[in-house]
């Protein structure tokens, strides 16, 4: 018997990439293997209302996110806890998720990943009633992302022109802290809470987090001179940002954040309003997820090659 898959498709996500997606999905998708539904999202957070929405019929075997990382949030939003597989087709700019799940970014190769159904279990977090998959952030990180959610474009460039524009200004906060049930204090120019390792744009924000480790990986960031910024951003590269000194990283599975006084939180790229008090609380295991093949099917390394070929002529 086939499988039923709703893909829930955001139209005006990140750079694009999902307006060829019906086409894509008959070209590429196994047609022996899957029956297939599209639906698009026609305001803010009606991704969870499908996804949750699906879940309640029980109609389909996975439900599909085909967007950047807050629509793969949405989605997450609406089945986690249930049952429901979650796939992800990334056509955003960041792609956090997907970059750390290594599900590739050209649509076409994702749907082979589809087609393995290869899936696993990993976390998620709650922070105050709302969900995040890859990565929340107070201070600087929740001011980039408020600015983010009300520039005109979106991708590396806008988010880039932000940061500098906005960095000369905003200087460190003390936060008042509880991490697992300990209270501490720390003056900071952002904190991060990390369940994947990906900060977005293959930026590594907090190298050693793993998304089934029932874990956040608390970043604690102080405001980086400008002449350290170089090497910095070597360090994040390289995987290595845990190494700077004006970081410190560990491991917990509860946070409160008292003195949230910006209110903005940056939950998977997207800026909310929380409050000034946040409390982050890890669920394990809640997200059953379609991930990377540890065998890689023939079509993917057939196009991989054929992609190798066409740069070399």
């Amino acid at each position: 018997m086939k499988k039923r898959l709703l893909f829930i498709v955001n139209p005006i996500s990140g750079v694009g990439r999902q307006r060829r997606i019906e086409k894509i999905l008959l070209e590429y998708i196994d047609h022996s293997q899957y029956r297939y539904a599209v639906q698009y999202t026609q305001y803010i957070h009606h991704g969870t209302e499908l996804a949750a929405e699906a879940v309640a019929k029980n109609c389909y075997d996975a439900v599909i996110a085909v967007g950047g990382d807050g629509s793969v949030n949405d989605v997450a939003a609406g089945l986690r806890g249930s049952d429901m597989v979650m796939g992800i087709i990334p056509c955003g700019s960041g792609n956090g998720l997907a970059r750390n799940m290594k599900i590739p970014l050209k649509p076409s190769l994702a749907v082979h990943h589809i087609n393995r159904f290869h899936v696993e279990e990993i976390d998620t977090v709650d922070v105050n009633g709302h969900l995040f998959v890859s990565i929340a952030g107070v201070g600087f990180d929740a001011l980039v992302a408020r600015e983010m959610k009300q520039a005109k474009t979106r991708g590396l460039q806008a988010y880039t022109k932000i940061m500098l524009s906005t960095y000369p200004n905003y200087n460190e906060h003390t936060y008042n802290i509880i991490v697992d049930g300990v209270p501490m204090q720390r003056k900071a120019w952002f904190i991060s809470l990390a369940n994947s390792n990906q900060f977005g744009y293959n930026t590594a924000i907090a190298p050693l987090a793993k998304l089934d480790d029932g874990l956040l990986d608390v970043c604690i960031v102080d405001k980086i001179p400008i002449t350290h910024l170089p090497i910095t951003m070597q360090l994040v590269y390289a995987n290595h940002f845990e190494l700077s000194q004006h970081v410190e990283i560990f491991k917990a599975k509860d946070v409160i954040i008292n003195n949230n006084d910006d209110l903005w939180v940056n939950i998977d790229g997207e800026g909310e309003e929380l409050g000034d008090k946040l409390h982050f609380s890890i669920q394990p295991h809640s997200l059953k997820i379609i991930s990377h093949s540890p065998t890689p099917a023939p079509e993917l390394i057939k196009s991989e090659i054929e992609g190798a070929l066409k740069k070399i002529r």
